[in-house]
């Protein structure tokens, strides 16, 4: 990933007007690592996104604790900016980090709450809890290990 939290919010402090944050949001889905064609697949969509969206898992064990890493797709551009941001958030981490973090607080702090449509911020919610979910069984499948 090519920005870390701090630097996305900064830039986004920097930008007042809605448009630009909409671009910055377009360019940050640029950045995506690239989902291969045979990742996009029934079991890798995220249910209740509006958009199609796809989330691939990685879950490494080698650690003792399980870290996920994630891929993902949109087929809408500011979705493939909100896919990043997430994936910024949860990705590399291991379960139980991903089970206490909340992006809420990062969309809220970014203003993204108050200006995404009811379709998007369900997308969103839908997402991490598609994140939350892999988390879980990758907590629980390390437990019964």
């Amino acid at each position: 990933m090519a920005e870390n939290i701090d630097d996305i919010i900064a830039n986004f402090e920097l930008l007042d007007d809605w448009d630009d944050r909409y671009r910055y949001l377009i360019e940050l889905g640029r950045n995506l690592e690239t989902l291969d064609a045979d990742a996009h697949t029934e079991a890798n969509k995220v249910r209740g996104c509006a958009s199609q969206v796809w989330l691939q898992t990685n879950i490494n064990r080698e650690l003792g604790s399980p870290v996920l890493n994630f891929k993902g797709d949109s087929d809408a551009h500011i979705v493939r900016g909100l896919v990043y941001l997430i994936l910024q958030v949860y990705s590399g981490r291991n379960a139980s980090e991903i089970l206490d973090t909340d992006v809420r607080d990062l969309f809220d702090r970014l203003g993204l709450d108050a200006h995404l449509t009811p379709q998007r911020s369900n997308g969103v919610r839908a997402m991490v809890e598609r994140i939350k979910s892999d988390a879980r069984d990758a907590a629980t499948s390390a437990k019964s290990d």
